[in-house]
């Protein structure tokens, strides 16, 4: 009973919704590269880099507006040297992303050190964070309103892009190059769409939402860079995309699912379960998504096998 008292409370929810925004963004980033043809696994050290830069920024500039577009700009850099490596060098973008992570892990902390003299966070530095933002007309609402109402600014922001690419993919030219590419790029190409030049735009805005996922992570979610704070979140969005057939609204609620794993760990702490299966539970959850995902992808198509052997036995 104590546990299901958890679900009631708001408090949890609000979390659930705070949680998930970075896992928004960052499916956000996996997916619009899925679409585009190219896997983006350096989604993670683009938000590490991401948050470090945010928190610098923020901090040097004395705004938080000015850490946000650092952010972004370290996301869309790294991005394009992933798309600049792939696409040019024909490099192999797995290799090329494990190597961007490996860097970013390891130029964070030296970044981190010559300007902290610390290697675990940034307390160091008194960096700005972005505001909250509170609706009056919420809290006349009981509980949906304390679910909502007060939550970072950039919680907000994921949501409302959540729909704005949604509309971007599949009612804009551009969208529409951009699914043709992944696709059957040669279909594309043979119709005048500038292959290359689609899948660095598409790149670019993947690392854009993985910048805004990085800023989020340490100017909303906390208030401070510390050394592993994305914990595998780019990894995990990878996994949410697929889940959501990469598409921006399905992939939008299987981030909020990953999110409520993750925020149940951290709640069933008070219940004093062991410290090492609450961590355990949002990867766990990855892999029954990603297997129930795999599963429901093999199981269409041995149904689109029976009917086109089927209507083929009937000819």
């Amino acid at each position: 009973m104590e546990l299901f008292s958890i679900f009631l409370n708001p408090g949890f929810w609000f979390s659930l919704i705070r949680s998930s925004t970075p896992l928004i963004f960052a499916g956000m980033a996996a997916l619009i590269a899925s679409r585009s043809g190219i896997t983006n696994m350096a989604i993670e050290g683009s938000m590490t880099l991401g948050a470090l830069a945010a928190v610098v920024a923020s901090w040097y500039f004395q705004n938080a507006w000015l850490g946000l577009l650092a952010a972004v700009l370290v996301g869309v850099t790294m991005a394009l040297f992933l798309a600049y490596f792939k696409l040019k060098m024909m490099a192999d973008e797995i290799l090329v992303a494990i190597a961007l992570n490996l860097f970013a892990t390891g130029a964070s902390i030296f970044i981190l050190f010559l300007l902290t003299g610390d290697k675990s966070n940034s307390s160091a530095l008194n960096s700005v964070v972005l505001p909250t933002v509170s609706f009056a007309f919420l809290n006349n609402i009981p509980f949906i309103g304390q679910v909502i109402n007060g939550q970072n600014i950039l919680v907000y922001i994921a949501f409302i892009s959540t729909f704005i690419l949604n509309y971007f993919l599949f009612k804009t030219p551009m969208g529409l190059r951009i699914r043709s590419v992944g696709g059957n790029e040669h279909a594309a190409e043979s119709v005048g769409v500038y292959v290359h030049k689609t899948k660095y735009i598409g790149l670019a805005i993947s690392g854009m939402f993985a910048g805004l996922g990085g800023a989020f992570m340490s100017l909303g979610y906390m208030s401070l860079f510390t050394r592993g704070m994305v914990a595998g979140r780019g990894f995990i969005a990878i996994a949410a995309a697929n889940v959501g057939g990469r598409s921006p609204i399905p992939t939008m609620f299987s981030a909020m699912l990953f999110g409520f794993f993750d925020n149940l760990g951290n709640n069933l702490q008070q219940f004093k379960v062991i410290n090492e299966f609450v961590f355990m539970i949002p990867y766990v959850a990855t892999i029954l998504m990603f297997a129930y995902s795999s599963y429901r992808r093999m199981t269409e198509k041995k149904r689109l096998n029976k009917k086109i052997l089927a209507s083929q036995k009937a000819e």
